[in-house]
């Protein structure tokens, strides 16, 4: 990966912001910082003002574990598009009947109250995903191996991935996040998608992006990482932004990025 604020990636970023492309941001540890409780997270005001001015000008689009209703909580606009739950949550889109396969979970977990509570992990229930969060564990190194054995003995038709401190658990088959920007350029109409985000549920964009988009890790801790570019911080994505706007202002997209 190479900065995206090289010389090759603000070429790349003029010759995609050409396509007329579909935005689209992660939240957590992309729009708003990582926050050891998730309902603290908040989007900083620079940011949000940022975000309601590209909305304007470009379809624009949310795509979070979280759920969508939470993810517009924490808006001060509605952008056109929001996806939760990993790509799972589309509000466009009538909820699968396999989602009630997470039931059977729900149960084990509940059985597993004082298991989970004695190595600091919570649960989460997002209705299509379960997050086991660990952050404020005392014991993550017992945290992690009690995640670990739940998901390497889960029941047929569910799987689990992990992030920054959590376990996910969705539907086997479930959409991810690859499918939901998939979906969205094709349903915006945009020639291509920018898309921003900073874990591991992440890299499914990074993976099945075409040419002509424009993927961006925030962050440089993975190497392995298949986005395209990275930026270092919010702050980036501040700059990031005003790079954009500045693209698609009075002068249209001739400018330098």
């Amino acid at each position: 990966m190479r900065h995206l604020f090289s010389a090759e990636g603000k070429a790349a970023l003029v010759a995609t912001m050409a396509r007329r492309p579909l935005l689209a941001f992660d939240f957590d540890g992309t729009l708003a910082p990582i926050v050891a409780r998730p309902d603290d997270a908040r989007v900083p005001v620079a940011v949000q003002h940022r975000l309601e001015r590209l909305a304007r000008a470009l379809p624009l689009a949310i795509v979070s574990g979280r759920r969508v209703d939470d993810v517009r909580a924490r808006l001060s606009f509605t952008p056109r598009y929001i996806v939760g739950n990993h790509g799972a949550e589309d509000p466009w889109l009538p909820e699968a009947d396999s989602v009630s396969l997470l039931d059977g979970m729900r149960d084990r977990l509940a059985a597993e109250a004082e298991l989970l509570h004695a190595a600091g992990i919570t649960v989460e229930d997002k209705r299509q995903s379960l997050a086991l969060h660990y952050r404020l564990s005392s014991r993550p190194g017992r945290a992690f191996e009690v995640v670990s054995g739940l998901a390497a003995t889960l029941p047929a038709g569910i799987r689990a991935f992990g992030g920054k401190l959590v376990m996910n658990i969705v539907v086997d088959g479930a959409p991810d996040k690859a499918a939901a920007v998939a979906r969205l350029v094709e349903r915006s109409g945009a020639g291509a998608a920018i898309f921003l985000g900073d874990d591991v549920n992440d890299e499914p964009v990074f993976a099945r992006a075409t040419p002509e988009w424009l993927t961006v890790k925030v962050g440089r801790d993975d190497p392995a990482s298949l986005a395209m570019y990275y930026l270092d911080d919010l702050d980036e994505i501040a700059s990031l932004m005003e790079r954009i706007l500045s693209l698609v202002g009075d002068k249209g997209l001739g400018g330098e990025a």
